[in-house]
């Protein structure tokens, strides 16, 4: 067997420059393909990373991480006009449980409301959420676990079941995908995912976007995790009293459903284009309602008014462009408020009856 030297900077800094060379013939045959720019800038980033002092594990939590991004792209690309819910909750709740079937009822009433079902594709919560909604109308994203991780039968085999390696790409997944997010009782797993959820909800990373804690009739889980909060952590400041209002907390079906289905009742999404705070609507307001708006809400508004507005000329492309909407210049703090903006639009009255929704991302 040959001898293995350590290659030298000089000989690294050719090695470099030829993947470099390499990489610019690439992508100059990609002018005709869609997004060829964010391609070369893909490419250019792992010419870079190729370009350190990386070991093989860096390489395999690269290659990893592209192939889980690649398997979810492609599961959802064709149903991303869909809206979707997550359900989340405990893999260890038996099928005969009550909080198995609140979840359960849950995912098949929110499907009758135009929406598809998110689960985990366990046990427990994850398969009353794919039983309820039926396969048809639902997705599973599995994670590969030592212990405790199969399909469950009602996704199992679908073409919407998705296979991850790593928990953070599925975690982008279940919340980059969805409108809206229902947490049911369960372990450290689903705290996790609660925080989660609250901590990007809270800074602006993920949302606007419902979310609800779903609790068996009559159960406390929820109520005492609110307590916790509540009395040891508003209390001493170091979260403000508007962010327990980030979410809806029930035991019933009913108010879970209109929670998420209502939020979606005028208002349909929201993007910035610079530095203002794009709100598209799926049906315009009147301009007393606009009025009542800047009056509620002038304290999350930097600068000038919240004004009705066509699509920016940033947007003339995008699919929503011909929704009515409101812009106005957020302060990028205020995300509780934020989400208090968003319900009281959903209060008024429109001018003109609601578009057909769709999500958009």
């Amino acid at each position: 067997m040959a001898p293995s030297f350590p290659v030298s900077d000089a000989e690294h800094l050719m090695g470099r420059d030829a993947l470099r060379s390499a990489l610019l013939e690439l992508v100059d045959r990609l002018p005709a393909v869609e997004h060829g720019s964010l391609i070369q800038e893909a490419l250019t980033a792992i010419l870079e990373l190729a370009a350190t002092r990386t070991d093989r594990l860096d390489w395999k939590i690269l290659v990893g991480s592209l192939q889980d991004l690649q398997r979810g792209v492609e599961a959802f690309y064709d149903r991303r006009a869909v809206r979707k819910v997550t359900l989340f909750g405990s893999a260890r709740l038996s099928e005969t449980s009550p909080e198995y079937a609140i979840a359960r009822e849950f995912a098949q009433r929110i499907v009758e409301r135009g929406f598809m079902v998110l689960t985990g594709a366990g046990g427990g919560i994850m398969q009353a959420g794919n039983e309820g909604a039926g396969a048809e109308h639902s997705f599973g994203l599995n994670i590969d676990l030592p212990f405790e991780q199969t399909a469950n039968p009602f996704i199992d085999g679908d073409e919407k079941l998705i296979d991850f390696k790593y928990f953070f790409i599925r975690k982008l997944f279940f919340l980059r995908e969805s409108d809206g997010v229902v947490l049911c009782p369960g372990g450290f797993g689903t705290q996790d995912e609660a925080f989660e959820c609250l901590t990007l909800l809270q800074t602006g990373k993920f949302g606007p976007a419902p979310v609800v804690l779903l609790d068996r009739p009559g159960g406390s889980y929820w109520h005492e995790w609110e307590l916790f909060h509540r009395d040891h952590l508003a209390k001493a400041g170091l979260i403000s009293p508007e962010d327990l209002g980030l979410y809806t907390l029930t035991d019933e079906v009913a108010v879970a459903c209109d929670a998420i289905a209502n939020f979606y009742r005028i208002y349909h999404s929201s993007r910035y284009v610079g530095d203002r705070l794009v709100l598209r609507l799926r049906a315009d307001l009147t301009d007393e309602a606009v009025e009542e708006l800047n009056h509620s809400f002038s304290d999350i508004v930097t600068e000038g008014r919240i004004e009705k507005t066509a699509a920016l000329p940033a947007e003339s492309q995008c699919t929503t462009a011909h929704l009515p909407r409101l812009v106005l210049s957020f302060d990028r703090v205020s995300l509780a408020r934020l989400h208090q903006l968003v319900h009281q639009i959903n209060r008024y009255e429109p001018v003109s009856t609601p578009r057909p929704d769709f999500s958009i991302r």
